[in-house]
């Protein structure tokens, strides 16, 4: 099913992100944890891909997994910064021969000892060759905060525009702290004309270390309050889990409330933090709210 659709259907949707293993080792822990996850009922996983596409067997591997074995609509990630369009054409073919409906077309992280490929700068260029290829429905990222490279916000929604006019169905959010930003940046694009859906990237912190990973990465504010709580239980790992759990879902009822009704969670593959999260927002879920 195209996520497209499911998006068209008005109730709250819940999704949930996956990583594949870097090496074949741990494939089958990490399949477990995703089908763990996928017993969850989520409306669907996405299947992130490796700087430089190091893991791109894998999330194929996964994602056929998801999506054969445990009946799970799937949108694996597709980066381009480090491909050769033979290589991506390799990707589309691949994914089109599984059935597989949806990609999530991102340009990717610039590994730290730069492109090994350059016949992609932008993921609009990446869009476009999807859209030729097959008939995906295509998912793209935004960010809130504005990207980490991009000096103006004024520049990046425009960026932004132009990718939803590539062929971009949907776009899903970089992670963020504040709600307050989420509803000033719907606010923006949606005054510049970009009118897709936008899933809300929710990213449940229950390890201090992750916070300084994820702000040192993107940049993303964080708020007084939420430090508060990470110096309080930071030493304590499971009352820090049951922190982070309640964090993330006290902001997902936030959004629920204030009309934002798609919310995607960045799980880390920890199941019982998706499960923990899903059981909080229960009730919230695929009815009329």
């Amino acid at each position: 099913m195209r996520i497209s659709d499911i998006l068209k259907e008005d109730r709250v949707t819940l999704s949930f992100e996956v990583f594949p293993p870097k090496k074949a080792l741990s494939y089958d822990a990490v399949e477990s944890a995703a089908r763990e996850i996928a017993a969850l009922g989520p409306d669907f996983m996405s299947i992130t891909y490796g700087a430089g596409g190091g893991t791109s067997q894998y999330t194929l591997d996964l994602t056929t997994d998801l999506h054969t074995k445990y009946g799970v609509e799937v949108l694996p990630h597709l980066t381009c910064v480090s491909s050769t369009r033979e290589h991506v054409a390799g990707m589309i073919a691949a994914y089109k021969a599984r059935g597989i409906e949806n990609i999530m077309a991102l340009r990717g992280d610039i590994p730290k000892e730069g492109r090994t490929a350059h016949d992609y700068m932008y993921a609009g260029e990446l869009i476009r060759d999807i859209r030729e290829q097959g008939d995906f429905c295509i998912g793209g990222a935004c960010y809130p905060e504005g990207h980490i490279e991009c000096e103006h916000k004024a520049d990046d929604i425009r960026h932004l525009k132009e990718k939803v006019e590539a062929g971009c169905d949907f776009l899903t959010t970089q992670m963020f702290f504040d709600n307050n930003i989420l509803y000033n940046f719907l606010y923006r694009i949606r005054e510049a004309g970009i009118t897709v859906p936008v899933l809300a990237g929710i990213m449940p912190i229950t390890k201090p270390q992750q916070l300084g990973r994820s702000v040192q990465m993107s940049g993303t504010n964080v708020p007084e309050r939420f430090r508060a709580i990470v110096d309080h239980f930071g030493d304590h790992p499971a009352a820090m889990k049951q922190a982070g759990i309640v964090y993330a879902s006290e902001q997902i009822v936030d959004l629920i409330a204030n009309g934002v009704k798609h919310i995607h969670v960045y799980t880390m593959n920890y199941p019982e933090v998706a499960a923990g999260i899903r059981a909080n927002v229960s009730s919230m879920l695929g009815g009329d709210l």
